[in-house]
């Protein structure tokens, strides 16, 4: 069996999207925790295995893997059961368009770089400008998702958990986190809702983690 090895932080969604997906498929690993608030992240000896300084990486028997849709789509690949994609190449396009609505139309404008260019967080005023500008943009790609996800569920695309899932969960996690207002996405809500009740989704949420603080 293959040594899994997590670099990670407890509250970082793209780290919980890969603690997800693992669980789903059964896959024991280690956790290295990264505290990218007081930056780790930007160690030399981090960046030379995750050169942009993110995390999570996923290292494989020494081999380092970067990037969370990059490794879970990995994981798929190397141990295809269970299928976090569904069969049909139609479906499997249309999860992924789910899981690109997070992953480019939302995740990366509530990054912790992203929020320290458009707000000081010791100025009041730039706390209001950095809400609004969470607000609109979570809002605005969960009203996406919310178009695009299944009618009928209990999944974000039907009736079996997808690697959509497993993105959706920890984007309502740091939407209640910020304060959206979740109201006008039933479908979402309700996906989140089925997700939460299974195992390896409670086994990944932050605050199971080993480096979880109380604020």
């Amino acid at each position: 069996m293959a040594k899994l090895t997590l670099s990670t932080y407890w509250r970082s969604s793209c780290s919980y999207r890969v603690r997800i997906a693992l669980g789903y498929k059964g896959l024991a690993y280690e956790n290295v925790h990264v505290n990218i608030v007081s930056g780790e992240q930007n160690d030399a000896a981090y960046r030379a295995t995750n050169p942009i300084g993110h995390v999570p990486t996923l290292t494989i028997d020494g081999t380092a893997y970067v990037e969370s849709v990059a490794i879970m789509e990995l994981l798929e690949e190397l141990y295809p059961d269970p299928p976090l994609l569904p069969k049909k190449p139609e479906e499997r396009a249309r999860v992924r368009a789910l899981v690109e609505t997070i992953n480019a139309g939302i995740q990366p404008l509530q990054n912790l770089i992203v929020l320290g260019k458009i707000s000081d967080p010791t100025n009041p005023h730039d706390q209001e400008k950095r809400s609004e500008w969470l607000e609109f943009f979570i809002g605005r790609g969960l009203a996406a998702f919310e178009a695009q996800a299944s009618a009928d569920g209990p999944y974000s695309f039907g009736k079996t958990f997808s690697i959509a899932d497993a993105c959706l969960v920890p984007q309502l996690y740091a939407a209640r986190r910020y304060g959206v207002d979740l109201t006008a996405f039933p479908k979402l809500v309700r996906a989140d809702a089925a997700a939460c009740e299974l195992p390896f989704v409670a086994a990944a949420k932050p605050e199971a983690q080993g480096d979880a603080k109380a604020s």
